[in-house]
């Protein structure tokens, strides 16, 4: 029986296994998470997403790099931007705490993937880790496409005060259910409704009391229930306002319409 709560998980990662997909695909559904982003990480992992997202009503594919795989340069990711099931660009961005591939290579990359959002009018979907400064600064120096998100956010006050500031999307993953997490917590609880969405990240970061197993789209529940908590506010206030947010950022009335009737 379909949960009558309903949400949009805005960044997973679906398993390449096609049986493994379709099982995920359907437990979501029946804990109302009805509509999945599924986010390319490099050049062959978004074709990969593509496919799913052809195979599946209620998946859509984002194409971009990973700063982790920079390194590997962007080629045929403009091509992928023009099938009609991407919604965005990305995950990219900047990651300084595993340095996967050299910091000037990554900053290149990164504002190459900035720079399609713009050419494309594509939504950016950015991955940032031990690496504000610098990531603030490229997007103000390239400018900052009308729809783009901090996905899996985990800054605090600070870092959400200037990301809402200047229009960007807050998205919140599992560790905001992390005790530890108390900085995020502060910027969820400031984070207006209209301006955050929820994610898995999956197969990563199982919300509390999952930790310790591979996450999963349907635990995209538990984050907004958190976020609920820290907001003290009903949790089917921050399901529709997410979802309508998910919507409207990625422009997905028409995959959620055929979504929901689908169910």
């Amino acid at each position: 029986m379909m949960s009558e709560v309903v949400w949009i998980d805005n960044h997973c990662h679906l398993p390449d296994d096609p049986d493994q997909a379709l099982e995920q695909v359907e437990h979501a559904a029946r804990a109302g998470v009805l509509l999945l982003v599924d986010v390319g990480t490099d050049i062959d992992h978004s074709r990969a997403a593509i496919t799913r997202a052809e195979r599946f009503q209620s998946v859509v594919a984002t194409a971009g790099v990973h700063p982790h795989d920079a390194k590997d340069g962007i080629d045929g990711l403009a091509e992928l931007l023009e099938h009609p099931r991407v919604v965005a660009v990305g995950e990219c961005g900047l990651d300084y705490h595993y340095d996967n591939s050299p910091r000037d290579v990554q900053r290149r990359v990164f504002a190459q993937q900035i720079e399609l959002a713009h050419e494309h009018q594509l939504p950016l979907v950015i991955h940032s880790r031990s690496a504000w400064e610098d990531t603030f600064e490229m997007l103000d120096v390239h400018g900052i496409p009308a729809n783009t998100v901090f996905h899996c956010f985990t800054g605090g006050p600070a870092e959400a005060e200037w990301a809402l500031e200047r229009g960007v999307t807050l998205s919140f993953s599992g560790i905001v259910t992390f005790p530890s997490a108390t900085d995020l917590a502060e910027a969820a609880k400031m984070c207006p409704l209209g301006s955050m969405m929820v994610e898995t990240d999956s197969p990563y970061l199982a919300p509390v009391p999952h930790r310790g197993r591979k996450n999963r789209p349907e635990l995209v529940v538990a984050v907004g229930q958190k976020i609920a908590a820290l907001k003290q506010v009903d949790v089917e206030r921050v399901a529709r306002a997410t979802s309508l947010n998910a919507i409207d950022f990625y422009g997905l009335r028409e995959p959620f319409a055929r979504a929901s009737s689908a169910t």
